[in-house]
């Protein structure tokens, strides 16, 4: 079986992508930054010119004109800048979010029900905007880092002693922001977890508001959430707090050092160590000494928050956390249809609730190191059997016997442990995605409907499709009395999820698509459940209309749907323990019968 080629985000690959922009970004920035150096000595010397006994008024106005056109040249570059920031930054994103989500579409069904939907989200979405917001900070902390170490070495030379204190407590400085930056990123990994989490909820509450209502599950759901919240105000609370006690601390060094400066300027002055024009110079440029503590502090922070997020889009491009499909390269144009499961097991494994991050990080220290398994369920066990091609098969069995997991086999969407899965003699693994994708069709027990019109849906399953075949397609899913009541007929919006349709809308809908499709195997999860005993009865005709002419492969709940099938597979604790028609399981089968006892009993 060929693996996908796997690529990992660099972040220097996209800003290559856009070297002009980003090389102009930072040029302007710097000249900016000069420009505030410049500002900054010609003020010193407008400020000497002033003071001195001598007749240099002159020079001191054209010394403040030539300031001013630095002013004007820095504000100019900063408007530059953001022009700059809005033109590449939102390409840089774009270019980031698309490949995350390409990624995306490769992983595999088992790693999205193994994750949250906000794992995802964050990562797609939320990380690429951070990290390029953080990037463009960290071009304007630098420089501003630049200019105040410049100023501060400018203000080294007017009094070497003063200077040498500016830089002690600039190490004490560099020391505090070490401390706590360490600290910091294993709390903001904590509080990005925290908001995934709300993420999610918040989307399945917006998602299933309908169900929450007419269950009375609001003060249940408000519960939930108040933990959510509870857990990442707290984690967010603790990120905040390690800041605020290392800031104190630094605040209250730099401003000691400011008193001991103005108390230092005063004595050298006394010993005519340190002139008076020098000595306001120092003096007004005392907040150079703080805004470079607190630059350094925001470059660690702007770091800390690049490393995270990087990591946390990395790791979807890394198979040992975030697990892709995977395809081999032989292509088939037609296909019969038989299916074979050939002794095939299958294991439902749960791992251990870790950090994805420290994962990453153990793995560089031990690449031995594997995921803690906490359970593990057995669902098959050397299970076999055969659907002849172009036959109406059904499988049936009570919640948990495995008929759902055998879906997923057969389509790929769930890989076997051992055993192979066979679709006209050749293992599913060694088919080619475009292959193995136009073999399969499947309608979910609960299809997902996209925010578009109902033409715009059934064009997703055959772009190229005709008006005939649309219609033929919602004739033949009991669709087109609900399409004809609509103003806008096909071109009716259904909203997002297909908020606007009812459950069996839904179903009939994705049938549609499925019969649009036209493939040579067509699978029904359990796809009439919400569908009345009208819609049900004509989708269950559709169904033997297509008898002979696909393989077809259910999975029932309701008995009733399958009494036309070809076989009926009876499943139970994930082994077929009976196969036979619908009137042979019926006067052979207790467990069968009792099944239909029970549905008519309830119906």
């Amino acid at each position: 079986m060929k693996k996908n080629k796997q690529r990992k985000i660099s972040l220097m690959s996209y800003l290559s992508k856009y070297k002009f922009g980003v090389f102009s970004y930072i040029l302007v920035y710097l000249i900016a930054g000069a420009c505030t150096v410049l500002q900054t000595i010609y003020m010193a010397k407008a400020i000497s010119y002033i003071t001195d006994l001598g007749n240099k008024l002159m020079l001191a106005i054209y010394t403040l004109l030539f300031i001013a056109g630095l002013v004007l040249v820095k504000r100019v570059c900063w408007f530059i800048s953001g022009y700059l920031y809005q033109k590449y930054a939102n390409n840089i994103m774009a270019d980031m979010n698309l490949d995350l989500a390409k990624q995306a579409f490769k992983l595999s069904s088992k790693t999205y029900a193994d994750h949250d939907t906000g794992t995802f989200v964050q990562r797609i979405v939320k990380d690429p905007e951070l990290v390029v917001g953080r990037l463009a900070d960290m071009v304007d902390f630098i420089t501003d880092l630049l200019t105040s170490l410049v100023i501060v070495i400018y203000i080294t030379t007017l009094n070497i002693y003063i200077g040498l204190i500016i830089f002690a407590i600039v190490a004490v400085g560099l020391t505090l922001e070490f401390f706590r930056n360490k600290k910091k990123r294993v709390n903001r990994r904590d509080t990005r977890k925290k908001n995934d989490k709300i993420n999610s909820l918040t989307t399945e509450i917006v998602r299933s508001e309908k169900d929450i209502k007419s269950l009375g599950l609001e003060e249940k759901l408000s519960e939930v959430s108040k933990i959510n919240y509870d857990e990442y105000k707290k984690s967010s609370y603790k990120t905040e707090m390690t800041d605020i006690c290392f800031w104190s601390g630094r605040n209250f060094v730099v401003e000691f050092v400011g008193i001991l400066m103005l108390a230092l300027g005063v004595y050298f002055i006394d010993l005519g160590l340190l002139t008076l024009a020098s000595f306001m110079i120092i003096y007004s440029n005392n907040g150079n000494l703080y805004s470079f503590i607190w630059i350094l502090g925001n470059i660690a922070d702007n770091f800390v928050e690049i490393r995270v997020c990087s990591e946390r889009m990395m790791s979807l491009f890394d198979e040992s956390i975030f697990p892709c499909e995977h395809f081999g390269t032989k292509s088939v144009e037609e296909v019969k249809g038989e299916i074979i499961f050939k002794n095939v097991s299958y294991s439902y494994i749960e791992y251990a609730d870790e950090e994805e991050e420290e994962k990453t990080t153990k793995r560089k220290k031990n690449k031995k190191k594997e995921r803690k398994i906490e359970s593990v369920n057995k669902i098959f066990d050397n299970l076999s059997f055969k659907i002849e091609p172009n036959t109406t098969i059904a499988f049936v069995g009570k919640s948990g016997s495995g008929k759902t997991t055998i879906l997923n086999l057969m389509s790929k969407m769930y890989d076997v442990d051992s055993g192979e899965v066979l679709i006209d003699g050749i293992n599913i693994n060694d088919l080619d995605k475009q292959s193995l994708r136009n073999t399969i069709s499947l309608v979910n027990q609960f299809p997902y409907i996209f925010d578009m019109t109902i033409r715009e849906n059934l064009l997703l399953a055959k772009k190229d499709a005709t008006e005939e075949e649309l219609e033929s397609a919602i004739k033949r899913a009991s669709l087109s009395e609900f399409v004809g009541t609509l103003k806008k007929g096909l071109d009716t919006k259904v909203g997002e999820s297909g908020i606007k349709l009812s459950g069996g809308q839904k179903q009939r809908l994705a049938i549609a698509r499925a019969l649009l499709r036209n493939s040579p195997i067509i699978i029904f999860d359990e796809s009439t459940s919400s569908l009345d005993n009208f819609a049900q009865e004509d989708i269950k005709h559709s169904i033997d209309n297509m008898k002979g002419q696909s393989t077809i492969v259910i999975v029932a709940h309701r008995l009733s749907t399958i009494r036309n099938v070809d076989k009926i597979f009876f499943l139970d604790e994930g082994k077929i323990e009976d196969i036979g028609t619908f009137d042979e399981l019926f006067e052979n089968n207790v467990k069968f019968k009792n099944m239909f006892y029970a549905e008519n009993l309830e119906n």
